[in-house]
């Protein structure tokens, strides 16, 4: 009895040894993991760009490209993103939408911008999908939705072109779960307070098209991709009553009409 009871102990004994030993390690620097996550996910970037950059005709008109990239760039730097790190195309389609691809590709249609009523409301959705960037979203729904071996065969061309275009638009047209669009949303009024953009539009933007969720459109991927409009909208009200600020604009009232006009030509 004894000596079952000392042979216990030693388990135990080891036991606790080796896990102290072992949670010393860094296993993410040891194995690498992360290094070879920041290439896959380079490579799923694009891989997943060159999807939409041979479907959709980007827009690169000098005017329309430095007027969003003041946007973005008051956004990046007043939270300190790095700004190189998010890779902004703006492509020429009516869809009311603007969604995140892996290695930080942000795509934004110029319908959403032909429909925002103010820069401010433009600049709720875009912070909004520089923080699914940020907070690694998008690889967590790809992982969810995908599994990490068939992003890894996507990147080692093992994996058949018409999945990888079925993932793309799967990032395109299809929603995160609500607890990653609460995160993302709050962030988002995070982000615009710091940039001093006023986050109430963006609150107004989606009571906007709250109203419009029943209505049977192709062009509002926006609503689909982002459902319980008015309920997200309501708690955005409620989370920016206490980051009361004084804001700014960033284009002038002209630029931001001639942006929307020359999307419209």
């Amino acid at each position: 009895m004894k000596k079952t009871i000392i042979q216990g102990l030693a388990i135990i004994a080891l036991f606790f040894t080796t896990w102290f030993f072992l949670i010393q390690i860094d296993w993410i620097k040891f194995l690498k993991i992360q290094k070879i996550t920041d290439k896959t996910e380079e490579k799923l970037g694009e891989l997943f760009w060159s999807i939409f950059q041979k479907s959709e005709k980007e827009n690169k008109n000098p005017f329309v490209v430095n007027s969003v990239d003041s946007i973005v760039t008051k956004i990046c730097s007043a939270n300190k993103i790095d700004r190189k790190l998010i890779n902004v195309h703006i492509l020429n389609k009516d869809d009311i939408n603007a969604f995140a691809l892996p290695n930080g590709h942000l795509i934004i249609y110029s319908g959403l911008i032909v429909n925002s009523d103010n820069q401010e409301e433009l600049s709720g959705v875009i912070c909004h999908e520089i923080a699914h960037i940020k907070l690694n979203h998008v690889t967590k729904k790809l992982v969810k939705e995908i599994g990490l071996s068939t992003l890894i065969s996507m990147t080692t061309g093992n994996t058949g072109s018409e999945v990888i275009k079925k993932t793309a638009k799967m990032l395109s047209s299809s929603a995160f779960d609500r607890s990653l669009e609460k995160e993302a949303d709050i962030k988002a009024v995070d982000y615009l307070v710091k940039a001093k953009i006023n986050p109430e539009p963006f609150a107004n933007f989606l009571f906007k098209l709250s109203d419009k969720e029943n209505e049977s459109t192709k062009y509002l991927t926006w609503v689909s991709t982002h459902p319980d409009s008015k309920a997200r909208a309501e708690y955005i009200i409620e989370y920016s009553r206490n980051k009361k600020g004084i804001y700014e604009i960033i284009l002038t009232n002209d630029t931001w009409e001639n942006l929307k006009n020359k999307l419209q030509d």
